[in-house]
C-alpha cells in the first residue's frame, strides 16, 4: 500500500495527524479505523480505498503538511456492518481506539491499535457465517514434508497435519477452505493455492521450528508436545507456531481457549482431492452455491455448532471402524421409539456455545452472549433426561461431557437481566439484587425524580411563586427556574446560576448537595456495573475448559440426532462396515437427486468385490450413468461418516480414497484446456489410487480425436483394472471398451437401458448386466432440439460409417442440410463403392474403431454362419429370420 502521507512532511503535520501517521506506519497492510468521538475515521489512501469498497463519501477536511487530507468515516455504533463487508472482500482492518482520558490529555488523546480484524481471525458474531467454520491456516516445509496447521479462533479448535507431497498439501488446503492462509515468502506453491484470495506471504523467520516449539509449550503449559502426538511432525509444528503468533498479534491478548492440539493423519481419513469434492457437490454445488448439495439435504441440525460439525464430518470421512460403529449405534438408539424427536426439541434452544465461549476467553463477550449461555446451560437437565432413555457407549460418553451446570445457571440468572442490551457501555445489564452497592447507587439515581418533585412543591409553597420549576440539563445540571417577572421574589439563599431571556435559574445549597450525590451515583453505578461484569467474565473463565467440552458434546449430539432424523425421513439403512474389500449395495439411491425429482427415483444395485473390481458402464446420454456413479461414491462417503445410507441394504469395505473424474471444464486462469484438465485429473488418479480406493471415471478421452481418445480410454481402464486394481466405475461411449472384461477377468460390463418408441426414446435408468446395444445419440440430440435437417444429415453419415466407409467417403446430401425424401436411394452417378480408393486418397483405408482392439463379431453374424439353409423348412427359415433381426 502507498504511504499514507509523505514522510518528509511529518514535521508540518498537526500533532493528531503525526499520531495517526505513526500508527499507520506500523500497519501498512491494514485499513486503520482511527477512533474520533462517535466515528472511525480513515485518511489518505485508506480513505480512498474505503470509499470505493464501502461506498461511503470521500471528503477532504482541513490541511496537514500544507495538503488537503482525504478523509472518510463510518459511525462507531454501526462499524460491524462495514467490517463484515471488508472482511468478505479479504481486507484486514486495524481498530485504533482512544485509551487516554480527554479531560486530562495534553495534546491528542492517546490512541493505540487494540486488535486487528483479518478474514481468518474474526470472532464477532455479526462478522461470521454461523453454520460454517472460519479457519486461519499456516503451512510450511521442512525437508520433504509439508506441515499444515488450522485454527478456528472463534472456538479454539487447533489442528495440525503433515503430508509428503505438494499435491496432498493442495488437497488438504482445498478440503478445509481457510479464510486466510499464511505461507513463507520463499516457498513455491501450486497454482491452486497461489490463487487463493486469503493467501498471506510471511517472512521466512516467522517459520522457525525452535521458536514455534517454545511458543506452543508456553501456550499449553507443557514441556513438550508428546501428549498431542505431533512432536515428530516438525513441519506441522513450525506452521502451528507461526499461526499461533499471528493470532496473538492480531488479538493483542492471551488466547486461553486454545488449550490443545489435535493431530490428523492420512491413515485415519478417506482422502478426497479438490476435483472429487467439486464433482460430488458435498457442500458446494458446481456453480459455487450451497443448493442441492449433500449438506443441504442432510443438515437439519438444531444448533449452529452442530451444522459446522456435520460439514466437517462430510468433508472428513473416517476409516476408524470403532468410531463409525459407535456413531451408528447412537443413531440406531435414537431411532428406537423416535427418541430423536424429543432430544432435538431439547437441543433447539441451545445457542452457539462454542463461539460464545471463544468470545468469553478473548474478553469480548457481550451481555447477550452471557444471557444466551445461561439459557443454553439451563437446557442440559432436559438433554440428560432424554439421553437417559438411550444407552450406547458414545451417548454415555457425551452425557458425561455435557454434564449439568446448576451453579453456573443460577449465577447467570442472578447476574444478567432477562433481555440485556447489546453492549455494557451504558449499563442496564446487571440484574437488581445481584450487588447491594450497585442497587444503592441505582436507587439514588432512580429516586432523583421523586426528590425533585417534592422539592418543587415545597419551594412553591415556601416562596409563593406559582411559576417556580425544578429542572435539569446536561450542561448546567440541576436548577430552580423562576420567570423574569417574579425573579425578584427569589429568597436570599437562592444563588443565580443562569440568566435566560424570560427566566432566571438558581441553585440552592440543598439542591447542589443533591446534584453532587445524584450525578456521582450515576457514574459510580456505571463503573460498578462494568466492574461486576468483568468479574463475571473472569468467574466464567475458571470453568472454560469444562464448558468447551460440554459444548463439543452438545454439537456431536446434535449431529447424531440430525442423522437419526434423516435416516427416518429419507428411508436410510444402516450399512455394514468391515475390513473386507468391496461395495455391495442393494437398491442404492442418489440422496440429492431423489429429493429434487418429481417422479420416483429408480434405485439400482452395485456389486464390487475382490474378484470384480471394475464395472465398464455403457448406455445412452441422459441414461443415468453419472447419477449412478455419484450415488455410489456418496453412499460410501456417508458410510465413512457414520451415517445411515440411501439404500435397502449396504455392505461397505473400508476405503482409503475416493477419486472422481466426471464432467468437463477448462481452467482458463491456470492456462489449461478442458482436455488438459481431464488428463491432469486422470494422471492424479492413476498415480495415487490404490486397491482400496474407489474411482469414478466418466467419458475419458472425449477432448481429443476419436482414435487418441479411444486409445487413452482403453489404456487408462486397463491400467486401473490390472495394475492398480482399484474399485472402479468406468463410464464410456466407446463401445470398444466393452471388450475389456474378455481380457481382464476382474472387469465386468453393465449398462443403463432405454427403449425406443417410434422416433422417441424413454430412459429406464435401470442397471443391467452386459454392454449396451447402442448409444441413442441421435435420439438424445432430437430431445435437445437439434433441427431436423441436421439430424437427417447426421443419420446419413452414421449409416455410411456403420457400413464401413471412411468419413470422407460417405455420400453427401445433394445440398447441405436439406431434407431428403424418406426412402431416397443414394445417387449411382459417381458414388464410390465401399472399400474402393477415392481418386487422390490413400489406397489403404484406416481401420474403424471396432477393429482397434479386435472386438468380437456381432452375434447375428455368428448365428448366420451356423445356419444350414438346406436343412430348414420355409417356416423354420422365417422364424430364424425373425431371430436374426432381434439379434441386430
Amino acid at each position: 500500500m502507498p504511504q499514507a502521507a509523505p514522510a518528509n512532511k511529518n514535521a508540518q503535520h498537526t500533532p493528531m495527524m503525526q499520531q495517526y501517521l505513526r500508527i499507520k506506519a506500523q500497519h501498512p497492510q491494514e485499513l486503520v479505523f482511527y477512533r474520533m468521538g462517535d466515528f472511525y475515521e480513515l485518511f489518505y489512501d485508506d480513505a480512498r480505498k474505503a470509499a470505493e469498497l464501502l461506498d461511503v463519501t470521500l471528503t477532504a477536511r482541513g490541511k496537514s503538511g500544507g495538503e488537503p487530507i482525504p478523509m472518510a468515516g463510518i459511525p462507531y455504533h454501526s462499524a460491524d456492518g462495514y467490517l463484515a463487508r471488508l472482511i468478505k472482500q479479504g481486507v484486514s482492518v486495524a481498530i485504533c481506539e482512544q485509551i487516554g482520558d480527554p479531560a486530562t490529555s495534553k495534546g491528542p488523546v492517546e490512541r493505540k491499535v487494540v486488535r486487528i480484524v483479518t478474514p481468518g481471525t474474526v470472532t464477532d458474531e455479526a462478522l461470521l457465517n454461523e453454520r460454517r467454520d472460519n479457519l486461519l491456516a499456516a503451512l510450511s516445509r521442512l525437508g520433504d514434508s509439508y506441515g499444515l496447521a488450522l485454527l478456528d479462533l472463534a472456538t479454539g479448535r487447533f489442528v495440525v497435519q503433515e503430508v509428503d507431497t505438494v499435491e496432498a498439501l493442495a488437497e488438504q488446503v482445498q478440503r478445509h477452505a481457510p479464510a486466510e492462509l499464511l505461507a513463507p515468502e520463499d516457498l513455491a506453491l501450486p497454482a491452486e493455492i497461489e490463487r487463493l484470495p486469503g493467501l498471506r506471504r510471511r517472512a521466512p523467520w516467522e517459520f522457525d521450528h525452535e521458536s514455534a516449539l517454545r511458543l506452543l509449550n508456553q501456550q499449553f503449559g507443557t514441556m513438550d508436545l508428546e501428549a498431542f502426538g505431533c512432536s515428530h511432525m516438525l513441519a506441522a509444528v513450525t506452521a502451528a507456531g507461526c499461526l499461533l503468533q499471528y493470532a496473538r498479534d492480531t488479538q493483542r491478548t492471551e488466547l486461553p481457549h486454545i488449550r490443545s492440539l489435535q493431530t490428523e493423519t492420512s491413515d485415519d481419513t478417506v482422502a478426497l482431492d479438490g476435483a472429487s469434492r467439486r464433482n460430488l457437490e458435498i457442500d458446494l454445488n458446481l456453480s459455487g452455491g450451497d443448493d442441492n448439495t449433500l449438506l443441504s439435504v442432510f443438515d437439519t441440525c438444531k444448533t449452529a455448532m452442530g451444522s459446522r460439525l456435520l460439514r466437517r464430518w462430510l468433508n472428513n470421512p473416517l476409516r476408524q471402524l470403532t468410531t463409525l460403529n459407535n456413531r451408528q449405534d447412537a443413531i440406531g438408539a435414537m431411532l428406537e421409539n423416535y427418541g430423536f424427536e424429543p432430544l432435538r426439541d431439547a437441543l433447539k434452544p441451545v445457542g452457539d456455545m462454542e463461539r460464545i465461549l471463544g468470545r468469553l476467553a478473548l474478553r469480548s463477550a457481550r451481555p447477550r452472549d452471557l444471557a444466551r449461555l445461561g439459557q443454553s446451560l439451563a437446557q442440559f437437565p432436559e438433554i440428560q433426561r432424554q439421553l437417559g432413555e438411550m444407552d450406547t457407549a458414545l451417548l454415555r460418553e457425551l452425557g458425561r461431557e455435557i454434564g449439568e451446570w446448576p451453579e453456573t445457571v443460577a449465577l447467570l440468572e442472578r447476574a444478567i437481566i432477562e433481555n440485556p442490551p447489546v453492549v455494557i457501555r451504558d449499563g442496564g445489564v446487571i440484574a437488581e439484587g445481584y450487588d447491594d452497592e450497585l442497587d444503592e447507587l441505582r436507587s439514588i439515581s432512580e429516586n432523583a425524580g421523586d426528590f425533585l418533585v417534592q422539592l418543587e412543591q415545597r419551594e412553591k409553597e415556601r416562596t409563593g411563586i406559582p411559576t417556580l420549576k425544578v429542572g435539569y440539563n446536561r450542561v448546567h445540571g440541576y436548577f430552580i427556574e423562576i420567570s423574569r417577572g417574579q425573579s425578584d421574589k427569589a429568597p436570599a439563599e437562592y444563588i443565580r446560576r443562569q440568566t435566560l431571556k424570560n427566566a432566571e435559574r438558581f441553585i440552592t445549597p440543598e439542591l447542589k448537595e443533591f446534584e453532587d450525590k445524584a450525578l456521582s451515583a450515576k457514574s459510580r453505578a456505571l463503573a460498578r456495573e462494568k466492574a461486576l461484569y468483568e468479574e463475571l467474565i473472569v468467574k466464567l473463565n475458571e470453568s472454560l475448559a469444562e464448558l468447551q467440552a460440554a459444548a463439543a458434546g452438545v454439537s456431536q449430539l446434535d449431529v447424531l440426532a440430525c442423522l437419526a432424523e434423516r435416516a427416518d425421513n429419507l428411508r436410510l439403512c444402516r450399512p455394514a462396515l468391515g475390513t473386507e474389500p468391496g461395495l455391495d449395495i442393494s437398491a442404492g439411491r442418489h440422496p440429492v437427486v431423489e429429493q429434487v425429482l418429481d417422479e420416483p427415483f429408480v434405485a439400482n444395485d452395485i456389486d464390487l468385490r475382490d474378484d470384480r473390481r471394475m464395472l465398464v458402464i455403457t448406455g445412452p446420454n441422459m441414461g443415468g450413468k453419472s447419477t449412478y456413479m455419484r450415488q455410489t461414491a456418496l453412499i460410501a462417503l456417508l458410510a465413512h461418516c457414520g451415517s445411515y445410507v440411501p439404500a435397502d441394504s449396504a455392505r461397505i469395505g473400508m476405503l482409503d480414497r475416493i477419486f472422481t473424474r466426471i464432467g468437463s471444464a477448462d481452467d482458463l486462469a491456470g492456462g489449461r484446456s478442458t482436455f488438459m484438465v481431464e488428463m491432469t485429473e486422470t494422471a492424479n488418479i492413476l498415480r495415487n489410487a490404490s486397491e482400496n480406493s474407489l474411482v469414478l471415471m466418466d467419458e475419458i478421452g472425449r477432448g481429443t480425436s476419436t482414435y487418441d481418445g479411444l486409445s487413452l480410454a482403453w489404456a487408462c481402464a486397463h491400467f486401473l483394472a490390472e495394475r492398480v486394481r482399484a474399485f472402479t466405475l468406468f463410464a464410456t461411449h466407446y463401445f470398444e471398451l466393452t471388450d475389456l472384461p474378455a481380457r481382464c477377468p476382474e472387469a465386468a460390463n453393465i449398462h443403463l437401458n432405454a427403449t425406443e418408441h417410434g422416433d422417441s426414446i424413454v430412459f429406464l435408468h435401470r442397471i443391467q448386466e452386459g454392454p449396451a446395444s447402442k448409444s441413442y445419440g441421435l435420439q438424445v440430440a432430437k430431445l435437445a432440439g437439434i433441427p431436423g435437417e441436421v439430424l437427417n444429415e447426421a443419420r446419413l453419415r452414421l449409416q455410411a460409417l456403420e457400413a464401413g466407409e471412411r468419413p470422407e467417403m460417405a455420400e453427401p446430401t445433394p445440398e447441405p442440410f436439406t431434407t431428403p425424401a424418406p426412402d431416397a436411394a443414394p445417387s449411382a452417378a459417381g458414388a464410390p463403392v465401399a472399400g474402393t480408393p477415392v481418386a487422390g486418397a490413400p489406397a489403404a483405408v484406416s481401420p474403424m474403431q471396432a477393429e482397434l482392439f479386435g472386438a468380437p463379431s456381432h452375434p447375428a453374424v455368428d448365428a448366420l454362419a451356423e445356419l444350414d439353409p438346406d436343412g430348414l423348412t420355409p417356416r423354420q427359415a422365417l422364424e430364424q429370420l425373425y431371430e436374426l433381426r432381434k439379434l441386430l
